[in-house]
């Protein structure tokens, strides 16, 4: 670990720069006005001092020589999961699903990163109703455990910032009338206070009442609760409120979080009378975590959750240097779904041609299936509704639930479709041979790790799980149809079978992730070039930062053989030999053009064979 158990103040304290100073109180003024700004400075200082203080001389050694463009390369590769998704008889779940990694499924040496859902204790919402932030939920583990993994893996911690249980010691506190916790939460005495036409203008992912009465004892209070009646908003207005937020932040640092990823950052601050979300302000709150982390931690990165329209989502880069370092790229989960229902890529590959990110300090995060679901809000501005409307009913065929929120017209509308990815593109009654399914379900994944950016997967999308309609018939909660818990022995009795999904999926999936993070080509700073020369086929020119290997992708997304002519005049590579590093075999170039034969759902990744000669000798040399 890179922190000690207790601060050293005998060492020198940190010393934050007057640039980096200057840089942080005009984001307090901007958001507090610059008397309570030059307040609430020295303490924010002090909480930087005490951080500081925890760390080892190696790692601050260590992060003069941190290299930001180079945060993340072709070897990222991140596993989603919640702490207890897997158990055993006879190992607390977060041992038990380290091992099932490292020894089962071998994947120890695929994935660089392992993102652990909510492990605190919760009152609900499957771990983001937090009761307590600085303690790990015993049911899974302790500390001790998740500094064990964070020793093979980086780690993502969830900062559940936006709000808190109601079962909380804070929340506890201001309802007890504790002045140390006035304004802790956004409150009202009136439900009357909040006006219809400002309650018509916030965006919710719910359509719940947006204000939950309490008892306090003073009386009854109205509080904001943006997802649910036991989540309570944090009050941002107050700046004691962002003290303690950060303290937590740092605190995840100290436990090893490499990434923080900011749950539900769209709606941090509140200003009735607007939408509340993506406000300035929010922004602005942002952009204070990434410089407090540049000033003590410059080598953990932020990344938001911001299941919004695709040109807001993108706005949390903000200009490349200031705000998170990584987004997810919601637009894809949906696009893909869509083009493996259509059997069509056309709307993909348009989309894709444009992806940018603003520096080389800024990426993607990659997924197509998350514990929520399918966010539909990343394709608003993309596809039709009518054509949103048809993935909708194409998923529910497939036996997926669809969750709904209220829009800034106060009106219902989906939000996300509730399913596992498995089950979202293969029918559970299918006569097809599961091969074929696996293919398929694989095929849709490669585009994933094909595009710029780093990759993530969800364990349930990891081991291709069906739909546990059977746990949302006993919770009523539509978002448990992805987060089935099981057992360890099952799996391993399934991977046994080399017939079963399973086996094929490790067999499948694993090669190609294996190949994945290991060419340069993949890295998230390399070029991306999108052709467009068949609508079955989504093809993709990778480019190494260097320039020196390439990777041309092709996924066939249709239950048809297709062939296709690739000119080779716009790869610009003159190279009649080129070896699939997914099928392992050559393929010849004919004259001008490389043509390729593709099965159903086939996957070929192409590098030129004089590159592969080349990286050989360069070893040997």
């Amino acid at each position: 670990m890179p922190h000690n158990s207790k601060p050293d103040f005998t060492r020198p304290l940190l010393e934050i720069s007057a640039q980096e100073r200057q840089r942080i109180l005009a984001r307090l003024s901007f958001l507090y006005g610059e008397t309570e700004a030059k307040s609430w400075m020295p303490e924010l200082e002090r909480i930087l001092k005490v951080y500081y203080a925890y760390k080892h001389q190696e790692a601050i050694a260590a992060e003069r020589e941190f290299d930001r463009s180079n945060r993340f390369t072709e070897r990222d590769l991140i596993l989603i999961t919640y702490g207890d998704l897997l158990r055993s008889n006879s190992r607390s779940p977060l041992v038990t699903l380290e091992r099932f990694i490292r020894d089962i499924l071998r994947y120890d040496r695929l994935f660089s990163t392992i993102h652990l859902l909510p492990f605190f204790p919760y009152s609900s919402d499957r771990g983001f109703s937090i009761t307590d932030f600085t303690a790990v939920n015993l049911s899974l583990g302790s500390w001790e455990d998740i500094e064990e993994i964070g020793e093979q893996y980086q780690l993502m911690f969830d900062g559940v910032f936006n709000h808190v249980s109601s079962q909380g010691q804070a929340f506890l506190e201001m309802l007890g009338g504790n002045r140390a916790y006035k304004d802790w939460a956004i409150v009202y005495h009136c439900a009357d206070e909040l006006t219809p036409e400002q309650r018509r203008q916030i965006v919710r992912p719910r359509t719940s009442d947006v204000l939950t009465r309490y008892q306090s004892i003073d009386g009854p209070i109205w509080v904001w609760t943006t997802f649910s009646a036991d989540q309570i908003d944090l009050n941002y207005k107050n700046p004691k409120v962002l003290m303690g937020t950060i303290e937590t932040l740092l605190l995840y640092v100290r436990h090893g979080a490499d990434i923080i990823r900011l749950d539900a950052a769209t709606y941090l601050w509140k200003e009735p009378g607007t939408t509340c979300v993506n406000l300035p302000q929010t922004h602005e709150l942002i952009k204070l975590f990434r410089d407090v982390l540049n000033v003590v931690a410059p080598g953990v990165a932020l990344i938001t959750e911001t299941n919004v329209p695709h040109q807001d989502n993108i706005s949390y880069f903000g200009d490349g240097s200031d705000e998170a370092q990584m987004i997810y790229n919601f637009a894809l989960p949906p696009l893909v779904l869509y083009t493996f229902y259509k059997e069509d890529t056309t709307v993909l590959s348009e989309w894709a041609k444009d992806l940018e990110y603003p520096s080389a300090t800024t990426t993607f995060f990659n997924i197509l299936d998350t514990h929520d679901g399918i966010g539909l809000m990343g394709v608003k501005d993309i596809l039709p509704q009518a054509e949103i409307d048809f993935i909708i009913q194409k998923a529910r065929e497939h036996g997926a639930f669809v969750s709904y929120r209220t829009g800034a017209d106060g009106k219902r509308e989906p939000y996300e479709i509730n399913t596992t990815w498995f089950s979202a593109l293969n029918l559970d009654n299918s006569r097809e041979d599961m091969a074929f399914q696996v293919k398929r379900f694989v095929a849709s994944r490669s585009i994933a790790l094909a595009l710029r950016g780093v990759p993530g997967i969800y364990f349930h999308g990891l081991i291709g799980t069906r739909n546990d309609v059977e746990t949302v018939r006993k919770t009523k909660f539509k978002r448990d149809i992805n987060r089935q818990v099981l057992q360890e022995e099952d799996l391993i009795i399934a991977l046994k079978d080399p017939h079963s999904k399973l086996s094929l999926l490790a067999s499948e999936l694993g090669k190609l992730l294996e190949v994945r993070v290991k060419q340069s080509a993949f890295h998230p700073n390399g070029k991306q070039q999108i052709f467009r020369l068949s609508p079955d086929v989504f093809i993709v020119w990778r480019t190494s930062p260097n320039g020196d290997e390439h990777i041309l992708t092709l996924t066939n997304v249709t239950h048809k053989i297709c062939q296709i002519e690739i000119p080779l005049s716009e790869l610009g590579v003159k190279e009649c030999h080129w070896y699939d590093l997914v099928g392992r075999r050559g393929w010849m170039a004919q004259g001008q053009n490389l043509e390729v034969i593709l099965q159903p759902y086939d996957v070929v990744w192409l590098i030129p064979f004089t590159e592969i000669e080349r990286s050989i000798e360069s070893e040997e040399g």
